[in-house]
């Protein structure tokens, strides 16, 4: 198989008819997103630990944003792709002003650290650097050094046999300048610390003692440096770490193998240009140049920090085992229909069931679901897309042991999925390996959609269809920390046309009809379209008309302009939208009856809901839709998504008390402004609390109590 070459993504077309002054700006609305979660991390209303835990996604957060935007930034400029941003920014425009908020939340995250660490010592947790230990500590710290951490450092020179060694992304190293006091020769060595190795070491408690302290593993390293270089002198230590480029894409339209292409990409990722080198401030510039040179950066790249470089380290200490300082312990209800039926799908016979997950248990549902069709001597097909699923995934175990029964299992796993490409790799040849059919998906296409299809035969002889139309993967994991909903039917309509979906996916239907369901790249943008202009009519005929709108992210002018349109003639619109948002609410003459508001809080917010007023003032007679898409260009033009109608009346009662309660929320909810900034809902004097995740826990035990009485 000869080698394909790799081709960068090209940047996505601009509606040039589309005014950039109605429009925010992706990335700095990204950022202020993740100073919505930073700002978390301040809110002493969260338990302490879980505030040290919101700084650390903060982080994490921020260094995928550099890895994939800044990534894709650069790019352009290197390839010389003059490209202007939907508000109407360059490229460099959007690089300085990137850098300029980044800058803003580095010192707020600093500021927020030290009070933090100042409250953990309150609450005796204590983070130590090497040099702060008394001698017995130290000598305890020495010895783990010995025995755990010098046998596995390779110590990396330049000179004029050495080159400047490959730096790893996101990995954390000591930059040293050496110097021979024999030949007087000057010489820089890098010493990268393993990623195996713990950020902070504990240190053995005493007899009777309560506090919990560690000390950072670096400085542990920094104090036994001399071992790695006996004889030298160690004239200065510095810590730093490289972020590279994550935008790495290739032409698929040329591949003949799309596994062996993601796999190139894969490797391509780890030899990426350097986008960000995170340094200690204070640094000898000398130093600082040296690496900007090695590194082939600018000093707009340059991030001097002087605080901890990686924040990973800290989720030890958010692990500690105490419930006090923690959120409390929230554990998904198993509904008791499905609790006490064993047959799931005799319960999916009796009617549609939608989940709404953590609240309903996801491992005692949709994995119930999947386990139950691998086991049941009835089910002849099972079909599945897979797009980001765990270590040790349940669904995969269950698909294997299907086609081990001599089932026809299918499983579309997205090769394509950021940063979870070489374990989907994984999965797939060993789904191969076991007689699983794997497809990889639809050249040029991402495949998101979350959907299983079950065939059964039943008693009666009958075929029948079951389908799960889920918002969030099959994973089950992040099933307890992200919010989504899931839909089971065996609604001959829907199930019939999710038999189409799959034939486009591994076959080659050209199937474009679909009258119940939404597709992308295929029906689903039309769709929505249309439910936007037939509010536009309503409000026109003097009809009662309103758009809900709940997802991850808004980015689509065409969707953006015909919201601003139903705005203009009175439709209320309110927008959920976690994370950015490119549409400019509160506009006089422009969007003053849009508000977009975002959640933020123990649970990320992931599912995506759609209402319609469809005419009817009675929230169950409007139109709901759930499912994978987002409304981004992305979503509704390059990716394979489904979201499915919700007919049901029960269960658009379920829905509309889901976005009712978020739309009263005062706690969690948060406010954008047409500048793009966000403000923060509060309570007014002498009233309750209204967060969405407490108040939806609460009520899910309502209800089940409710259900057994």
């Amino acid at each position: 198989m000869r080698k394909r070459r790799a081709a960068s993504r090209s940047p996505k077309k601009i509606n040039f008819n589309v005014d950039p002054t109605h429009f925010l700006n992706r990335d700095l609305s990204w950022l202020h997103f993740n100073r919505r979660v930073l700002a978390e991390a301040s809110d002493k209303r969260n338990p302490l630990l879980e505030r040290l835990r919101f700084l650390v996604i903060f982080s994490n957060n921020l260094d995928e944003f550099v890895m994939k935007r800044i990534g894709y930034l650069k790019h352009q400029i290197v390839s010389g792709i003059a490209h202007k941003s939907v508000d109407g920014l360059s490229t460099i425009d959007q690089l300085a002003n990137i850098r300029v908020h980044i800058n803003e939340d580095l010192v707020k995250q600093r500021t927020i650290f030290q009070n933090l660490v100042a409250e953990l010592q309150r609450n005796d947790i204590f983070i130590y650097e090497y040099q702060d230990l008394n001698i017995e500590e130290q000598d305890h710290c020495n010895s783990y050094f010995r025995s755990k951490i010098f046998p596995v450092l390779t110590p990396l020179s330049v000179d004029p046999g050495h080159p400047f060694p490959f730096i790893s992304n996101l990995s954390f190293s000591l930059g040293l300048i050496l110097k021979n006091p024999q030949t007087e020769t000057v010489l820089f060595s890098r010493v990268k610390i393993p990623e195996f190795i713990p950020g902070l070491i504990p240190i053995p408690r005493v007899e009777g003692e309560k506090r919990n302290r560690f000390v950072i593993t670096t400085t542990i390293v920094r104090s036994n440096l001399h071992l790695l270089y006996p004889g030298m002198e160690i004239q200065q230590t510095v810590p730093f770490r490289v972020s590279r480029n994550a935008d790495v894409d290739h032409r698929e339209d040329e591949a003949q193998d799309l596994l062996i292409l993601v796999e190139e990409g894969i490797k391509e990722r780890r030899l990426a240009e350097c986008v960000r080198l995170e340094i200690q401030k204070g640094t000898d510039p000398s130093i600082t140049s040296f690496l900007k040179d090695s590194l082939e950066i600018l000093d707009e790249d340059i991030y001097e920090m002087d605080f901890p470089i990686d924040f990973s380290i800290l989720k030890t200490i958010v692990d500690l085992d105490l419930p006090d300082l923690k959120f409390r312990v929230w554990l998904p209800i198993i509904p008791k229909a499905f609790a006490e039926n064993s047959n799931v799908f005799s319960l999916i016979k009796q009617g549609d069931i939608l989940l709404h997950h953590p609240y309903e248990s996801f491992s005692g549902t949709v994995e119930k679901f999947v386990a139950s069709a691998a086991d049941d001597p009835h089910v002849l097909t099972i079909k599945m897309t897979l797009y980001r699923t765990g270590d040790n995934s349940p669904f995969i175990r269950n698909l294997i042991k299907a086609a081990e029964k001599g089932k026809q299992v299918v499983a579309l796993v997205e090769l394509k999925a950021r940063f979870d490409e070489q374990r989907n790799i994984v999965w797939a040849q060993k789904l191969e390996d076991a007689g699983v059919h794997v497809v990889y998906g639809i050249l040029g296409l991402k495949t998101h959609t979350k959907t299983t299809l079950v065939i059964r035969q039943e008693s009666d002889g009958e075929i029948m269809s079951y389908v799960h139309i889920g918002t969030g993967n099959y994973h089950s994991q992040t099933s307890n920390l992200y919010t989504d909903l899931g839909l089971l039917t065996c609604n001959k309509a829907i199930s019939s046309e999710v038999i189409e979906v799959f034939n486009y996916l591994t076959g080659s239907s050209l199937k474009t009809d679909y009258s119940e369901i939404l597709v992308a790249p295929i029906n689903m943008k039309s769709t929505f379209m249309n439910r936007i202009h037939q509010e536009i009519k309503n409000a026109k005929e003097g009809k009662y008309a309103r758009i809900i709108a709940k997802m991850n992210s808004l980015e689509d002018e065409v969707i953006s302009e015909a919201l601003y349109e139903a705005s203009k003639v009175g439709v209320k619109v309110t927008l959920i939208v976690r994370g950015f948002c490119c549409l400019k609410p509160g506009v006089q003459g422009l969007s003053e009856n849009i508000e977009v508001i975002s959640i933020i809080g123990r649970f990320l917010e992931h599912s995506r809901v759609f209402y319609f007023a469809a005419g009817s003032t009675d929230p169950v007679g409007g139109e709901y839709y759930v499912g994978s898409a987002d409304w981004m260009h992305r979503n509704l033009h390059n990716r394979v998504e489904l979201i499915t109608p919700i007919a049901d009346l029960k269960l658009k009662e379920k829905l509309w008390e889901f976005l009712d309660i978020m739309l009263r929320d005062n706690r969690q909810v948060w406010t954008l402004l047409p500048d793009g900034s966000y403000v923060q809902k509060k309570p007014n004097e002498g009233e309750p609390e209204r967060g969405t995740h407490d108040i939806l826990m609460h009520k899910t035990i309502q209800r089940e109590k409710a259900f057994i009485s």
